[in-house]
């Protein structure tokens, strides 16, 4: 038996589906995860998605999509995620390509729908933030979800939409979509989380690595990204809420808009119009910013000496753990840096990690 599972904002979301379809369907059934290439620039060094053009060595499902296989590769200087994850994960991943809008992500669906006759489709965002207005001041990257919000409303078949982990990407307050979550799925386990474990000691999800944590019983406070956004980690951050598609629909002013759109520069003009900007020209700007960032020697006495004084304020800012993604920025180091910091510091204070988060040390 197949099941579909389309990775709403691509990147840690194709990892949490994983994970959500070992836990809610088992192992014996198939999963076909369909996902952007979207890794965002740790990874990724070119702005935006990726299309099929960007890859060699992928597998054509349908006349509309292509899977990744685990011997397809990006073509330089793009970088993905997704043929490690394939050579990882006991799943298909498929490719969601944006360029012709929702309505080319429309008829990729439906191809894959026809072709694959699945026993469910479910949709997948974790964090929340496909509830967005399109207003709301933490807002970060609304258009990917938009857009399979969109596509996904369209189908011509039964569609679940799935919020795992609300909040826990730093976009939206748990409390601003509580009257939007439905019931409550499944809660995740430790046992739940093994089934990425060992993704995750690679891959640069923050809000999957965070719903991981939590359903292994972390709990506090997590700085994330550059700006350090606080995260709370609570007994309700593992929790996997079903939500009506039509009522998110109604609340994403962003997908309403591109309901229509044929071309992914359409759909951005709509999220600078509607949101006030596009996630797409902020990795734009940050592109060119990291261009002229001049690489910081990873001295091991000068990182740890920077480590205290960064911990030492971000307990001050009442936070308990961080991501390494953080740290990695707030040592102003590359993203390439950022496997070889976590390294050392798991090795200078083993203690201090707590899959897959740092912990702070205790006040001296």
């Amino acid at each position: 038996m197949t099941r579909l599972i389309v990775a709403a904002g691509g990147g840690g979301d194709a990892v949490a589906a994983a994970m959500i379809h070992a836990a809610l369907y088992g192992h014996d059934d198939q999963a076909v995860i369909l996902t952007y290439a979207w890794d965002r620039l740790l990874i990724d060094p070119l702005p935006g998605p990726r299309s099929p053009a960007d890859f060699t060595g992928l597998e054509r499902l349908t006349p509309d999509v292509w899977s990744v296989p685990a011997q397809a590769r990006p073509i330089e200087p793009a970088g993905s995620t997704l043929p490690r994850l394939a050579a990882e994960l006991p799943a298909t991943f498929a490719l969601l390509d944006p360029y012709k809008g929702v309505t080319g992500l429309t008829r990729q669906l439906e191809s894959l729908v026809d072709h694959l006759e699945p026993a469910s489709v479910d949709l997948l965002d974790v964090g929340g933030d496909i509830l967005a207005q399109g207003d709301e001041p933490t807002l970060k990257s609304p258009l990917a979800d938009a857009l399979t919000l969109a596509a996904c409303c369209q189908l011509n078949a039964p569609v679940r939409l799935l919020v795992a982990g609300p909040g826990l990407d730093g976009e939206l307050p748990p409390e601003s979509m509580t009257s939007a979550l439905g019931s409550v799925v499944h809660i995740l386990t430790a046992e739940d989380s093994a089934a990425i474990s060992a993704v995750l000691e690679w891959h640069p999800s923050e809000a999957t690595g965070l719903l991981a944590a939590t359903a292994r019983g972390v709990r506090g406070i997590c700085e994330i990204r550059d700006a350090g956004l606080p995260v709370l980690l609570t007994d309700e951050s593992p929790a996997v809420h079903e939500v009506d598609l039509d009522n998110a629909l109604s609340r994403n002013r962003l997908a309403r808009a591109i309901t229509s759109t044929t071309d992914l520069d359409e759909a951005e003009a709509y999220s600078r119009e509607v949101c006030g900007y596009s996630e797409i020209d902020y990795e734009r700007n940050k592109a060119l910013w990291l261009d002229v960032q001049q690489p910081t020697n990873l001295d091991p006495s000068t990182i740890l000496q920077q480590l205290d004084q960064f911990e030492s304020e971000a307990r001050t800012r009442g936070a308990t753990h961080a991501t390494f993604r953080r740290i990695t920025e707030a040592l102003s180091l590359s993203g390439a840096q950022r496997g070889e910091l976590r390294q050392l510091l798991i090795t200078s204070c083993p203690k201090q990690y707590e899959a897959p988060l740092w912990r702070l040390a205790a006040e001296a």
